[in-house]
């Protein structure tokens, strides 16, 4: 079955091919053929809007531009892949041909590509293999990215427990400038702050963020066709690059990582391991000093610094920082209530949203500052975020004209309202204001009872609201049932009910008789 590409991996083809990728190489680091890119391309030169232009569009207006879908069959595609392995394994034994295990391979795939394409597909995959041991990596292309498998600790003041924490490692491979930084957690919000400072601390973004498949980064690891964890997705569009995962099983791709974080063990862990620290920030502080001498340390060969190297070469070819700190979005569903607000569960709070989306299904995306309300890729609301619980937040412009009285509503409103129909009805209101703690939560009592007015008169309801004061009482049901029973038209009978039942006569005796 194909896959469509998602507005995500649209703008990151552009972004590559601003880059100066080549169109395979875009397909390399996607994970989507070349074909694709190359129709992709196509669309998007002969399309009336420059590549800024897409790039800055909503994610739903890309869509309904580019609609098209790519042409690989990843069950068959993968069968070849996984193939390839049995190939390798057998590289190196006498008599080893290709022909071989291409009629193998035949036998046993029920879409079996051709010869010609097998090879291709194979070259494709494991040229880099080939040649020289020496790997060059062009400069400020990308950045690696990976977590310690060793942990540091933290000491409790309070309890004196030790807390085990991660330690997070960025490098630019081409100056092999490293970055380092100790974190609670490889959760995907640790995970993301920490790329966020690596790139402050380099003063520059790379094209891509190559990761190990870490779970907070990559939602589904696969060899040739990864999920990236849409956090993350967001993260690298924030900051105009993309993420290209390390395949699984493929020791070779996060070689100059792990050699990263041995040379941390050594330059870092080692040179601290009898220091204790009481905070997170302390131990960061540490680390940052430590690192300062091990980037300052001459190569041997070189005879030159990583943050020689980096500032004399890679720092240039570097994007610049986006004006803005990337915040991270969390995201949630819900659906658009009659009264035209969707209910934030987070903080059980509502946010209005434009009246004709009644009914629909949506998305919101949330920060620590901002709630944005998506009904498929289009944003139709946005609000600053008020983590106070169970208010409404309210743009005017989303209510419709019947809606928009709503926002007006006070008990000094609906006072005013009771008046026109008497003032037993006025009485009533202002007992419902006096008898609850939050006037919001008797907006809708009030008015209905005032709504009831449309049904059985002013002079109904005024007088069922004397009868209700008369029994104590103000709830809408009472007042509703007494006039559904037509017992406003009765007469209240005070002096009747104020006469005692028994008659006095001369054989009554009060308490002082039984002194």
């Amino acid at each position: 079955m194909a896959n469509k590409l998602d507005p995500m991996d649209l703008k990151q083809i552009i972004t590559l091919h601003k880059d100066g990728f080549s169109n395979r190489k875009i397909g390399e680091q996607l994970g989507i053929s070349r074909n694709t890119v190359n129709n992709y391309l196509k669309l998007f030169t002969a399309c009336e809007y420059d590549f800024d232009e897409l790039l800055s569009m909503e994610n739903g207006k890309l869509q309904e531009l580019f609609t098209a879908h790519t042409t690989i069959k990843n069950d068959r595609f993968d069968k070849l892949v996984s193939y390839f392995d049995k190939v390798n394994q057998g590289r190196n034994h006498p008599g080893f041909t290709f022909q071989f295990h291409y009629h193998e391979y035949k036998e046993q795939a029920a879409q079996p590509y051709s010869y010609t394409q097998f090879l291709e597909h194979y070259k494709r995959k494991y040229a880099k293999l080939k040649g020289s041991m020496k790997l060059e990596h062009e400069a400020g292309k990308e950045v690696y990215i990976d977590y310690a498998g060793k942990k540091l600790q933290i000491v409790d003041k309070g309890t004196g427990e030790l807390i085990p924490v991660e330690v997070f490692v960025a490098i630019l491979p081409n100056s092999q400038y490293t970055y380092v930084e100790a974190s609670m957690s490889q959760k995907r919000e640790d995970m993301v702050q920490s790329m966020g400072n690596a790139l402050s601390y380099f003063g520059g973004v790379p094209k891509a963020i190559v990761s190990d498949n870490l779970k907070s980064a990559v939602t589904r690891a696969s060899k040739y066709e990864p999920d990236i964890n849409r956090s993350f997705k967001d993260f690298a569009q924030h900051y105009n690059c993309v993420i290209n995962p390390t395949r699984s099983y493929s020791p070779q791709d996060k070689a100059l990582v792990e050699n990263a974080v041995q040379l941390a063990y050594q330059r870092i862990y080692y040179p601290i391991r009898e220091m204790i620290f009481f905070s997170l920030k302390g131990l960061n502080i540490e680390i940052k000093k430590r690192l300062e001498e091990y980037n300052n340390l001459l190569f041997q060969r070189k005879q030159a610094s990583r943050r020689e190297l980096f500032q004399s070469i890679e720092r240039a070819y570097l994007k610049p920082l986006p004006l803005s700190v990337y915040e991270i979005k969390d995201y949630t569903r819900a659906k658009v209530q009659k009264i035209g607000y969707v209910y934030f569960s987070p903080d059980k709070s509502n946010y209005s949203v434009p009246y004709r989306y009644i009914g629909k299904t949506t998305t919101i995306h949330y920060t620590k500052s901002t709630v944005e309300v998506y009904f498929y890729h289009d944003r139709i609301a946005v609000h600053g975020r008020n983590p106070s619980k169970g208010i409404y937040i309210t743009n005017k412009e989303h209510l419709s004209s019947t809606h928009k009285a709503y926002t007006d509503w006070s008990p000094d409103y609906f006072k005013k309202m009771a008046v026109k129909h008497g003032t037993k009805v006025q009485a009533i209101i202002e007992q419902v204001f006096i008898n609850c703690d939050y006037p919001e939560t008797a907006y809708k009592r009030a008015m209905g009872i005032i709504q009831l007015h449309r049904t059985y008169g002013s002079e109904r309801l005024n007088n069922a609201c004397q009868r209700a004061l008369y029994a104590e009482t103000c709830s809408y049901r009472r007042i509703s049932n007494i006039l559904k029973n037509n017992q406003d038209k009765a007469p209240l009978g005070i002096e009747k009910e104020d006469k005692p039942h028994i008659p006095k006569h001369d054989n009554l005796h009060g308490a002082s008789a039984y002194k």
